[in-house]
């Protein structure tokens, strides 16, 4: 009962920390999924917001360059350099963020797109330097040929590198759906533990319960037999009683009744040799009536096992025995003190009676070992015969049945080894509370 206890509690405790890991395991896998789709989601935006600031940085570029050329004042031409100027460095700007996010694909493009950015800025230098009048005669050539060529290439090139960052969200989207496809495959086999832990431990409480039940049902019948057995045992002993009160005390007494009458006849022949013989045989009557009546207290509740305690009790029974069966009984309870509980003595004196009972009327034993041995937490019995002995595969009799309910309720042990020609050994062992230890 204790291992499957042990066993009940280790399964539904394992099934609960199954399931509290599989909602921990669910828990971390949505998170770290929405982490890296956050993730994906804000490195895609933040690229896609650097490289419009460079196509945008490189049209306005362009738009600069041409009304810096176009432009006749020298002042407002100015205004368009600085513009110009200004967008080259939130280009440059914009440029360093992207370097610092740049992936391995993308690599080859952004260098190329930083080379021709840097061509762009150094074919603009010269123009700087013109005079109204050659921006005027060579602006539009220029423009024409020059800026808005290499505008249009740049703007192809970062066109590639966008292409590329949308592939990479792609990519990014195929690895949370295999995070999604990861942890459902882990669920799976979650769940599928889950179940079959489930299922097992099902299996094994129903068939623990229906084993409880058979035990049980079992176990009811067997009372029901014991009881039967019991009903019919204290029948028997009260058939033996009234047979002993009947045929010894009752005999006996009327016995004492016709002496008493013939004594009473003798008184008044005035013989007192014959008065004084007839009285003595009365006397013998009484006092073999008051031995019986004290040999039947004596097996019902021996008054030495309250006066004098168990040691004496056992002693004495074994010289009833051997002087009643010609069975040779020794006793060995040295250890034992008179410090026990009554029930505790109760118990050994019938266990002892029985045994003896049992040898001397079915084993045909000749010799009985009795040794009794007290422990800190425990008293030990141990009876030994060397009768012809019998199966004890085969079931139990009445007393032995009986030993085991005594035994059994005080929380004992009991074990009969036996077989036929090999002698008979019971062992019992009675837990002691520690006081009386």
């Amino acid at each position: 009962m204790a291992n499957s206890r042990t066993v009940l509690v280790a399964g539904f405790g394992g099934l609960l920390v199954l399931m509290a890991f599989a909602g921990l395991d669910g828990i971390q896998a949505l998170r770290q999924i929405q982490t890296s789709n956050d993730n994906i989601r804000e490195d895609f935006l933040l690229r896609t917001r650097l490289l419009e600031r460079i196509r945008g940085d490189v049209y306005v570029s362009g738009t600069y360059v041409r009304d810096y050329l176009l432009e006749p004042e020298s002042g407002k031409a100015e205004g368009h350099r600085y513009s110009l100027l200004e967008a080259r460095t939130d280009m440059d700007a914009a440029l360093a963020a992207y370097r610092a996010l740049l992936t391995s694909p993308e690599t080859g493009p952004f260098q190329v797109l930083t080379r021709e950015l840097a061509i762009y800025w150094s074919v603009l230098e010269p123009v700087f330097e013109w005079t109204p009048q050659q921006r005027r005669t060579r602006g539009y050539p220029f423009l024409r040929d020059e800026v808005f060529p290499r505008r249009m290439a740049m703007l192809g090139i970062a066109d590639q590198i966008r292409a590329l960052n949308e592939s990479q969200l792609h990519d990014g989207k195929l690895r949370v759906e295999a995070l999604f496809s990861q942890y459902g495959r882990r669920l799976a086999v979650t769940i599928a533990l889950v179940i079959g832990l489930g299922l097992v431990l099902a299996a094994f409480s129903i068939r623990k319960i229906l084993a409880l039940e058979n035990a049980s049902s079992a176990s009811q019948e067997a009372l029901k037999h014991l009881s039967a057995r019991l009903v019919e045992a204290q029948e028997d002993e009260r058939r033996s009683i009234s047979r002993e009160l009947h045929d010894e005390v009752g005999q006996s007494l009327t016995g004492v009744l016709l002496e008493m009458a013939n004594l009473s006849k003798l008184i008044r022949t005035r013989d007192p040799e014959s008065v004084a013989a007839k009285a003595a045989e009365i006397k013998r009557e009484v006092e073999n009536s008051i031995g019986v009546v004290r040999n039947m207290a004596l097996l019902l509740r021996p008054s030495m096992l309250d006066d004098l305690g168990l040691v004496p009790a056992l002693q004495w029974q074994a010289r009833e025995v051997s002087k009643r069966s010609g069975l040779w009984v020794s006793v060995d309870a040295a250890s034992v003190s008179e410090d026990l509980p009554e029930e505790h003595k109760t118990c050994i004196y019938r266990i002892v009676q029985e045994a003896l009972h049992n040898a001397v009327q079915h084993a045909g034993a000749r010799h009985v070992k009795v040794a009794v041995e007290q422990q800190p937490d425990e008293l030990r019995l141990a009876i030994e015969d060397d009768g012809k002995g019998f199966d004890a595969q085969q079931g139990r009799g009445m007393g032995l049945l009986g030993i085991q309910e005594r035994v059994g309720y005080l929380g004992g042990k009991f074990e009969v080894g036996s077989a036929p020609g090999k002698g008979t050994a019971l062992k019992v062992t009675l837990p002691l509370v520690r006081k009386y230890a």
